[in-house]
């Protein structure tokens, strides 16, 4: 693109064709260029852990290879470094990969608030928390830009489940919206100003994201002053103009000139203004300005480095959630038996749009053996994907009787956690746990290591001597266990998650994933922690724990309204990595507010016997909550007690600072949202939320009794009857037959169809399968035969006369 012309000459220079062309893709990841006027086509591809680039055929759920590039631990690992440093550097690692591959935007980080562990892609987002999630976020983002390659925090906002995805309406209140959901991304996009924002497929109270006023003009635009380029989630666009209207500028993929038409015709009506389409065209042609040296061919990625990166980021993220009597490190020589199938081929990523092919592939028992364990055996112990079998458990049995400690690798398989589908439970399988019952019962000494991207349930943890949280760790992920089990690495990553006892402790387990039409957030702003603490709930481990082969103390905490000063101490005899974590408790007559909450943390790395003198300070909104009458932020004053500690529950320091601002109150009547004021939540009657809420409780379910249209999912054909079930019963047939057949990523995928609105079928298949074909499936659906018959006589007609501009675009051409 030329350089001497300005936007502005250059956008006079084009036909409303060309302009509404430029709003959607040219093909799966590639906008369209326009040859006459030197704007060329950029890629975007996924990479929240590592580039996923497809060579061949292309999908957005991870089912073709992609080219190999460095996978970096996810996002639900790396935030368990609580390093921002690191998360630079490994931004910058992907920057630069993308850049080799000609890729101008990298789709990327994830950064929704983990509401509940069920959900399906937790493994792809930081924390509950929205300070660290921002934070990390951050300094992600700033690393991927500065190898000139665009970033894309998504999924804004509020995607906070798979199920329905793609229709749900999040229903959540507006405090909760601005103080949980809302400020990670605030932090991210005012700190690193990214170049996109992919909005979410999702509705939130009633408007679909990408759509939406409030959230992408309101909030997004003038509230936060964002400058750059949003992005639809790809298939996320519902009414075109409308999210032109609201903001949106590129729709993806490709809908072969079904959607550009629409707003050639809006412009036409007076329904868009042309200076508003204009703007949008002029936030994609300053994107293609931006990454326009990650289109010039450079050096080649050093992806030895990258590889060593990876293991770096994997060793800080692993957690030591325990170690009872100095268990770990392994002792020199001990005969150890390693047990169950996560040893001999670990999951290092999640399924789905981010999943990655690695530059390297090693166990984690080769890495063991060639870290000096004394590996006396493996026995798998277990299938993978469930299913019993007594050979192989009597096997590892047979093998743990001869050795002095076990290794257990426990953790959820490839179909657990992935796009399109939550899980189902917070189990491990019971074939995995029915073996580690009888190694307890034989008396011997086992460390767990554990893999997936999301707390479980862990009935065992009294019973065994340590636990290692292996998370999904990136394919450094087998040579980091092996090093921190030998102790060659100290572990020292904290958890970014509260890992509860039971799924039932949850706030949100009584109806995450269960609405069919609308998720309602009950808990509010108790979300995690935040919920803990509030009633006093045990929980199996806290926010922010983790443990060290070395001890920390702190000393000499000084406070004010600015932020905190402490000293800490390594005190033991490893050099190690400690996370100094600073929490307040606001005045205690709010009543409706968290107990504490994290308002800074940094992460110091100490030599033993070494002391450092580190200043935190406090983040922007630490004093304020958000003013629902006032529709902003309000600084309450009074006293405040700030927590220094090593976790949520381990603080070692406090100390009160008095804060100027308004009288501490809220707009509530504290008897009408009784369960607020209380934290237990989980009573929330109907009531009081619609109090919360300030309006009437939308709809959870489905009308089968009125008839499906183009905003209708493929889900709600079950038990419709006729053509309708017929279609749920084929694809529900197909989902069970593949997992029969051992394809679980596969099986799952099949949601993707359930879940994809009517409306995008002309669109996925670019025009190949019309509207005048929707009309009739419409109809067919909906038993009205008549109807079908009548607009059947008609369709040839009507796809002969169907617009031949599919692949023309108006002047433009696909690359």
């Amino acid at each position: 693109m030329s350089t001497t012309v300005s936007h502005p000459d250059l956008i006079d220079q084009m036909t409303l064709d060309e302009k509404a062309a430029l709003m959607s893709g040219a093909n799966f990841w590639n906008t369209k260029s326009i040859d006459r006027l030197d704007i060329p086509s950029i890629m975007l591809t996924d990479g929240p852990h590592g580039l996923r680039k497809q060579a061949g055929a292309a999908d957005h759920l991870g089912l073709n290879a992609s080219v190999p590039a460095t996978c970096f631990p996810t996002a639900a690992t790396l935030a368990n470094t609580w390093d921002r440093d690191l998360l630079f550097e490994i931004g910058a690692a992907l920057g630069a990969e993308a850049a080799a591959e000609n890729v101008s935007v990298l789709l990327g980080p994830g950064m929704n608030i983990k509401r509940n562990p069920l959900g399906g892609r937790n493994f792809e987002y930081f924390s509950e928390d929205p300070l660290l999630s921002g934070e990390l976020a951050a300094a992600f983002v700033m690393g991927v830009q500065s190898k000139g390659v665009g970033a894309s925090v998504k999924h804004f906002a509020v995607n906070s489940q798979e199920t329905h995805r793609m229709s749900v309406d999040e229903v959540v209140d507006t405090r909760a919206l601005h103080e949980i959901y809302l400020e990670g991304f605030r932090i991210a996009i005012e700190k690193a100003k990214p170049y996109t924002v992919m909005s979410a497929y999702n509705r939130v109270n009633g408007e679909y994201a990408n759509e939406s006023q409030e959230l992408m003009t309101d909030v997004l635009r003038n509230r936060w002053g964002y400058k750059g380029l949003v992005v639809t989630d790809w298939g996320g666009s519902n009414d075109r103009v409308a999210g032109i209207l609201a903001s949106n500028a590129l729709e993806m993929p490709s809908t072969g000139g079904i959607t550009d038409a629409e707003i050639v015709d809006a412009v036409k009506t007076g329904a868009l203004d042309e200076r508003i389409l204009d703007q949008r065209v002029d936030e994609l042609l300053t994107l293609i300005d931006r990454t326009a040296t990650a289109r010039i061919p450079g050096v080649a990625p050093d992806l030895e480095t990258n590889h060593v990166l990876a293991e770096q980021g994997a060793l800080e993220g692993l957690v030591l959630l325990k170690n009872h009597d100095g268990a770990l490190p392994l002792k020199p020589g001990i005969r150890v038996a390693v047990v169950g199938e996560f040893a001999q081929k670990i999951r290092i990523q999640g399924a789905g749009s981010s999943l990655v092919n690695p530059t390297r592939d090693t166990s984690p028992l080769e890495e063991m053996e060639a870290a000096g364990v004394n590996v006396i055996g493996f026995a798998p112990g277990y299938r993978r994907h469930g299913g019993w079998s007594q050979r192989m458990r009597e096997e590892a049995n047979q093998l743990a009787r001869r050795a002095d400690r076990v290794i257990f690798f426990a953790g959820l398989d490839e179909s657990s956690e992935g796009e399109c589908a939550d899980r189902r439970h917070m189990h491990l399988p019971k074939n995995q746990l029915i073996l580690l019952r009888d190694l307890i019962r034989a008396g011997h000494r086992i460390t767990v290591v554990l893999v997936g991207g999301s707390p479980v349930e862990l009935p065992f943890e009294p019973a065994v001597d340590s636990i290692l949280g292996g998370y999904l760790s990136g394919q450094g992920a087998a040579h980091a266990i092996a090093q921190v089990l030998m102790g060659k690495s100290n572990p020292s990553g904290h958890l970014a998650e509260t890992w509860p006892l039971t799924y039932e402790d949850v706030p949100s387990s009584s109806d995450f994933g269960l609405g069919e039409t609308t998720q309602e957030h009950r808990e509010s702003i108790y979300v995690g922690y935040r919920y803990y603490d509030k009633v006093q709930a045990p929980v199996r481990y806290c926010f922010g724990h983790g443990l060290s082969y070395t001890s920390f103390t702190f000393t000499d905490m000084v406070a004010d309204s600015e932020g905190a000063t402490v000293s800490v101490q390594n005190t033991g005899d490893r050099d190690g990595a400690e996370v100094v974590q600073v929490y307040l408790r606001p005045p205690t007559e709010l009543g409706f507010v968290a107990p504490q909450s994290l308002q800074g943390f940094i992460r110091i790395r100490l030599a033993a016997g070494e002391t450092k003198t580190v200043q935190i300070p406090f983040a922007e909104h630490a004093f304020d909550v958000f003013d629902v009458a006032g529709d902003d932020w309000r600084r309450i004053g009074g006293t405040y007690e700030v927590l220094i500690g090593s976790s949520s529950r381990d603080i070692r320091l406090r100390t009160t600072i008095e804060v100027k601002g308004e009288e501490a109150k809220l707009p509530y009547e504290p008897s009408a949202l009784s369960s607020y004021y209380s934290g237990w939540v989980k009573r929330a009657s109907d009531q009081e939320f619609a109090t919360l809420l300030g309006r009437e409780l939308p709809e959870l379910h489905w009308d089968r009794t009125a008839p499906l249209n183009r905003l209708s999912i493929l889900a709600e054909t079950k038990g419709r009857g006729g053509l309708a079930s017929g279609v749920h019963g084929l694809l529900s047939a197909t989902q069970k037959a593949l997992g029969v057949a051992g394809r679980p990523i596969d099986a799952n995928q099949i949601n993707f169809a359930l879940d994809l609105p009517l409306r995008n079928l002309p669109r996925f298949s670019a025009g190949a399968f019309s509207e005048a074909a929707l009309d009739v499936l419409l109809d067919a659906l909906n038993g009205e035969w008549r109807r079908v018959f009548a607009r059947a006589r008609n369709l040839p007609k009507r796809l002969k006369t169907r617009s031949s501009s599919r692949t023309q675009e108006m002047g433009t051409s696909e690359r």
